[in-house]
């Protein structure tokens, strides 16, 4: 039997990640399931994916539980052929176990062959693979026997047994045949406390979405339950800080997005020498303009942001110093080397506040681009990272960073560089304030432009320039609009 049995190794999630943390499986032990399958939803630092199967049969063990952190290359499901029978086995258990020790890299190289052999199989096999990478390909299979079984059992497998009602009712409306919830619609409720067997649906055949869910979140009372602990959070225990003497009230395991930021911005600050000049922009005319083109063309008027992101975009062309990276590294003689890596393009990165974190997804090529079109691609952006399913080549691929902290209200921000980019432009909010025009005291729009930038690669009078281009762009748009 444990010839027969294919244990499945956690794949290489793309861009050096070494682990994932497994958010919910999608199947349970006993279930038949196909090739392209998805079988687990795991988040890593970057993104939130579902992993699909590559193989096809039974599900014979599932090698971790919700909010266990996985390590790449370490099995993650065993699948037995179907029909095979393993309940009157007890060798069974001890032969995955043997199986997972096999199959298991010893060390790193062996990691990344597993993962490399994964990627193979993907590509000469089904065409689906994880969300946003690889290939596209065939229609997406769901698992059709949820039933709750303990991960380490190992059962008796039928061909096509019944469903079981209690396990049904977790996925479905009573008397809606069709009312699945999606994984992601799952996890929100579980993360809120809501019970979705109470959850009216309002999609198609009673299905369960999102907003339904957010409603029940939103209309929910808990007077009579004791106070809710977010996700992740582990209530008190009673333990008492030693500092300070206060009873801890609750404790947050650091990790996925917030982990991965955590590094990101201690390494940033840690190796970047920064510096940060600011300037008061007027705003008027650029706001002016945009509304003369929103009365011509009510719905495809691009953003500020758009308009903005155009203004850098030209601004790092004439100062390329801010669109580099600075690279240490041993030379052949084992001494250290450094130097300044220019790129012949312009990945503009800006930074969008999901509910899972800071992510900063870029828009390649964002040179080539104008202002509609950088509108447009900052929306699917936007969209995509607030659903966890961006591809970590759209949220590690930038060459400078624009951030518009001014929708949370703020005028200014001492901002960290995006590691291991090199600068960054943050836009304050625009409000109205006193100007001289002409000599004349005026009220205007007014907003802040702040640039952090590596003093390493530049000095004061490039980053200064780029900043004054940016300002004098967006006080005279039209002007500059005509010579882009």
């Amino acid at each position: 039997m444990s010839a027969e049995m294919q244990v499945f190794l956690l794949p290489d999630l793309g861009e050096g990640l070494t682990e994932a943390e497994l958010v919910n499986w999608l199947v349970a032990v006993g279930d038949e399931i196909r090739v392209d399958q998805p079988i687990a939803e795991v988040e890593t630092a970057k993104s939130m994916v579902e992993v699909p199967s590559p193989y096809a049969g039974i599900v014979a063990e599932l090698h971790g539980e919700a909010g266990q952190t996985l390590d790449v290359g370490k099995p993650l499901i065993s699948v037995a052929p179907v029909g095979a029978s393993l309940a009157n086995e007890p060798e069974v258990a001890a032969e995955a176990q043997e199986e997972e020790a096999s199959a298991a890299p010893a060390d790193a190289a062996a990691a990344a062959a597993a993962a490399e052999t994964y990627r193979t199989e993907e590509k000469a096999g089904s065409g689906n693979v994880l969300i946003g990478y690889g290939t596209s390909g065939g229609g997406e299979a769901r698992r059709t026997r949820p039933r709750k079984v303990p991960a380490s059992s190992a059962v008796a497998v039928a061909p096509e047994p019944d469903f079981d009602e209690l396990a049904l009712s977790r996925t479905r409306i009573p008397g809606k045949l069709s009312a699945v919830i999606s994984p992601l619609v799952r996890k929100m409720a579980r993360d809120h406390g809501v019970s979705l067997d109470e959850v009216p649906g309002s999609g198609e055949s009673g299905l369960i979405l999102r907003r339904d869910v957010e409603a029940a979140i939103g209309g929910a009372t808990r007077e009579s339950e004791p106070a809710e602990v977010p996700a992740g959070v582990q209530p008190s225990t009673g333990d008492q800080d030693a500092r300070t003497g206060l009873s801890v009230a609750s404790r947050t395991p650091v990790r996925g997005v917030r982990k991965a930021v955590a590094a990101n911005m201690a390494r940033s600050r840690s190796e970047i020498p920064e510096a940060t000049v600011w300037v008061d922009v007027d705003a008027t005319a650029l706001l002016e303009m945009r509304a003369e083109l929103k009365k011509r063309d009510p719905h495809g008027t691009p953003g500020l942001l758009a308009f903005i992101a155009r203004f850098v975009t030209a601004g790092l062309k004439k100062f390329p110093e801010l669109n580099t990276r600075f690279v240490t590294a041993e030379d052949t003689a084992g001494g250290e080397m450094q130097e300044i890596i220019a790129f012949d393009g312009i990945n503009l990165g800006f930074a969008a506040q999901t509910d899972r974190g800071l992510v900063v997804p870029s828009v390649r090529n964002a040179h080539l681009l104008n202002a509609r079109e950088l509108d447009t691609e900052i929306r699917r952006l936007t969209a995509v990272a607030r659903e966890g399913k961006a591809t970590p080549a759209e949220l590690a691929s930038g060459t400078f960073t624009l951030n518009n902290y001014g929708v949370f209200g703020v005028d200014g921000s001492a901002a960290i560089i995006n590691y291991p980019e090199v600068a960054m432009l943050g836009v304050g909010r625009i409000i109205d304030k006193p100007w001289v025009v002409d000599g004349q005291l005026a009220v205007r729009k007014v907003t802040e432009l702040t640039l952090a930038f590596d003093h390493r690669v530049c000095d004061g009078e490039t980053a200064a320039g780029f900043l004054r281009y940016v300002a004098d762009a967006i006080e005279n748009p039209g002007t500059v609009l005509a010579d882009l």
